[in-house]
C-alpha cells in the first residue's frame, strides 16, 4: 500500500503492478518479483568487479575498472596516510552515499555526499575521525529496505576506496547511463555535475536528443562521443543476463571506465515531463517471469 501511495504521489497515476506497462511500473515489478541471483552481486560495488572479470576477459575488465585502493568492513583501518591525494570512499551496498577526497593545493578537501546533501570538511585528525564515523554509520544501516529494493539486502557490507578519475581538463569525467532492455540499449542518459548542481540530457542510441526530463536541469546538447559505439557494445554485453539494467560508464580521454550497474532507477519514480514517454520506454522492456532460469 505504501509503495502504491508514494508512486501516485510522485508520478500522478496509480501503478498497475499485475500488468505493468510503463517503465516506472516495471521497475516496481522488478523490485517485487525479480529474484535473479546475480542482482545482489552486481549491486555490490565490490563484488561487481568479479562479475565484470567473468563476463569480459580479465584483461579487458582490468582496463575499465577504476583502480581499487582499499576495501574493509572496519573503517578505522582505512590507511589515510598511504592513500593518494585524490580518491573516493563509498559503501558497497548503497547508492547516493560517497566521500570525494580532492587535493586543493594546500590541503585535502573531503566532500561527504549523503542523499543529495553535501558537507565539506578539510583535512585534520578531527576530520578523519568524522570520516570513520560516517563510514561506520553507513555500514550499520540497510539500504533500500523500505523501498523494497531486494537486491541490496543480502550484500555483505564493506567500505570501498577507489581512485578519483579526472579527464585531461582536470574535471571528473561525464557519466553515461545506458538503459539496456533484454540485451538492447534503448536510451542514454548523460549526467553532468555533482549531486547538488546536476544537469542531464537524454539521447537515443543514434544520438538524437530527447527532451523528456522534469526534475533536473536540461544539459546542453553535446557532441556525439567518439567511443559511443564501444560504450553501447559494452553496455549491452554487461546487460545481457537481465531483462533490464542501467549500465553506468565514464568516458575520460577517449577511454571507457565502469561506474556501476543500476537495477532500480529512482526506485521506480523517474519523473518525465511526458507521461506518454514513461509508457513508450516501458514498451521496450519485455517482462518474462523468472527469465534467469
Amino acid at each position: 500500500m505504501e509503495e502504491r501511495l508514494h508512486f501516485f504521489w510522485v508520478l500522478g497515476y496509480n501503478p498497475n503492478i499485475k500488468n505493468p506497462k510503463s517503465f516506472n511500473e516495471k521497475v516496481v515489478w522488478k523490485k517485487l518479483y525479480d529474484r535473479n541471483p546475480l542482482l545482489p552481486i552486481i549491486s555490490d560495488k565490490y563484488m561487481v568487479r568479479k562479475y565484470l572479470k567473468e563476463t569480459l576477459e580479465k584483461s579487458e575488465a582490468e582496463k575499465i575498472l577504476v583502480p581499487l585502493l582499499y576495501v574493509t568492513d572496519k573503517p578505522e583501518t582505512i590507511p589515510f596516510e598511504n592513500l593518494p591525494n585524490e580518491y573516493i570512499i563509498k559503501p558497497n551496498h548503497a547508492s547516493g552515499q560517497l566521500i570525494i577526497v580532492e587535493n586543493t593545493g594546500k590541503q585535502k578537501k573531503y566532500t561527504i555526499i549523503h542523499h543529495g546533501k553535501n558537507t565539506v570538511l578539510f583535512d585534520c585528525k578531527k576530520t578523519r575521525k568524522e570520516i570513520i564515523s560516517v563510514c561506520k554509520n553507513w555500514l550499520s544501516l540497510p539500504f533500500g529496505f523500505r523501498r523494497l529494493e531486494w537486491a541490496y539486502q543480502p550484500i555483505k557490507r564493506k567500505i570501498v576506496v577507489e581512485k578519483l578519475l579526472r579527464d585531461n581538463r582536470g574535471k571528473v569525467p561525464v557519466n553515461y547511463g545506458f538503459a539496456v532492455f533484454n540485451g538492447k540499449c534503448h536510451l542514454i542518459t548523460v549526467y553532468h555535475g555533482s549531486s547538488d548542481d546536476r544537469m542531464l540530457a537524454r539521447y537515443t542510441p543514434d544520438w538524437e536528443h530527447i527532451n523528456v526530463q522534469r526534475e533536473n536541469k536540461q544539459a546542453a546538447y553535446e557532441k556525439r562521443p567518439n567511443n559511443l559505439e564501444s560504450m553501447i557494445q559494452l553496455a549491452e554485453l554487461l546487460g545481457k543476463p537481465f531483462n533490464f539494467i542501467r549500465v553506468d560508464l565514464y568516458s575520460a580521454n577517449n577511454c571507457i571506465y565502469f561506474s556501476e550497474l543500476t537495477n532500480y532507477p529512482m526506485s521506480g519514480r523517474v519523473r518525465f515531463n511526458s507521461e506518454s514517454f514513461d509508457f513508450e520506454l516501458g514498451s521496450k522492456w519485455k517482462l518474462i517471469p523468472k527469465y534467469w532460469r
